[in-house]
């Protein structure tokens, strides 16, 4: 019993730790560079397409380990129609509503081979990702289409504008918005903590030890309120975070209080016994590949934002950044095992190895080489721990 104990508080914490490592690794080798609030913007900016898609990505996968390969060419697909649908005239906001029908679209489309006809996960969206990114092509006419709109680029973070004014301060140095921002977090973060223990508390609940919540709650908070001030002193909030942070509460909401959120779990345990037990796993698998083609859309959004462009490349190689950090973020590769937060550390792990050895000046082949190595090694653990448990 003690050994498991051991053994799942290891496997809950292994990842956060090789994020400190990593982190401290980087910080040395690129003299502090990495650390600077114009990089820790730029993290968070440039990996704004890998938190959106790994968060759809983990739905999939808690249903048994399935995974959609086709996300980078509906990124591309619907981000040229949204330029094409733009360059033509078309109002914005039509166009944004356009991509994110594309995505519904395609999420359905996948989700009903999957689900009702029982076409595998794998070759189903294998070929979504031929598809569409034929499709891509097709609509771009194999150009770079240019976005000009400064109102969708602003607000999906790609203008010089992308980021949320000081409403308090007028110092052009600090933005203490942000800053204010970062505190009130907190609060709301200790308070639903707190709400929590006390919630399983008063329904007989066992409950983890004050103090390693109290440990919990202290390195959250300082991790919040210091990301806090780094960004206020570069700008502030890019609005490419207020759209992470929809996400992943409402996706995170989705996982830990709903039904449905309980049913993904359930099938990606043991699918058998979750549909003796009088639920519609069609409708599971279905709900997950719906919302996958949904968040690719926003996703697509946000890409083309960033780049103020559309091009046939784009997306190449998304589908690989999602799938590792949803298990690189404790994802099982069985199914029934992830949580948001983890997909979260993951996106940041990617996110620091990408930025770091770019920052040092590495060879982008070797990023994709270790980027591998540390996908392996994650789902090696995985295995071997579930082995232990047994």
């Amino acid at each position: 019993m003690e050994k498991n104990k051991t053994l799942a508080s290891l496997q809950k914490y292994a990842m956060i730790i090789a994020l400190i490592i990593v982190v401290a690794f980087f910080y040395w080798k690129t003299g502090g560079k990495i650390l600077l609030p114009q990089n820790i913007n730029n993290l968070i900016s440039q990996n704004a397409y890998v938190f959106i898609l790994a968060t759809g990505m983990l739905l999939c996968i808690l249903t048994g380990g399935n995974i959609d390969l086709s996300v980078g060419s509906v990124v591309c697909f619907a981000g040229g129609v949204g330029a094409s649908l733009m360059d033509k005239g078309v109002n914005t906001w039509v166009a944004v509503l356009a991509m994110l029908a594309i995505g519904l679209l395609v999420g359905i489309w996948h989700g009903f081979w999957i689900a009702y006809i029982k076409v595998p996960p794998f070759i189903a969206t294998l070929a979504g990702m031929y598809a569409f990114r034929g499709l891509s092509n097709v609509v771009l006419g194999g150009m770079t289409v240019s976005i000009d709109d400064e109102a969708f680029i602003n607000v999906f973070g790609g203008g010089a504008n992308c980021y949320v004014p000081d409403l308090i301060g007028n110092s052009e140095t600090f933005n203490m918005t942000c800053m204010v921002a970062g505190i009130v977090a907190v609060v709301i973060f200790i308070g639903l903590q707190m709400k929590s223990r006390i919630n399983s508390k008063r329904r007989g609940y066992e409950t983890e030890a004050f103090t390693g919540v109290l440990v919990k709650m202290i390195i959250i908070s300082a991790v919040i309120l210091w990301a806090a001030y780094k960004l206020s002193n570069y700008k502030g909030i890019p609005t490419a975070l207020i759209w992470i942070l929809l996400v992943l509460l409402i996706y995170g909401y989705v996982t830990t209080k709903t039904r449905m959120g309980r049913y993904l779990y359930a099938v990606g345990g043991n699918e058998k016994a979750t549909r003796l037990s009088g639920i519609n796993t069609k409708s599971v698998y279905f709900f997950a590949y719906v919302n996958m083609g949904l968040l690719a859309a926003l996703a697509g959004i946000l890409t083309v934002a960033r780049a103020t462009s559309a091009q046939p490349t784009y997306g190449q190689g998304y589908e690989m950044d999602a799938i590792g950090a949803c298990f690189i973020g404790g994802a099982s590769a069985y199914g029934g095992v992830g949580t948001v937060p983890g997909v979260v550390v993951g996106a940041i792990l990617m996110g620091v190895i990408n930025q770091g050895m770019s920052i040092m000046g590495m060879d982008a082949n070797y990023q994709k080489v270790v980027k591998g190595l540390v996908l392996l090694i994650a789902v090696i653990f995985d295995v071997v721990t579930k082995k232990e448990k047994k």
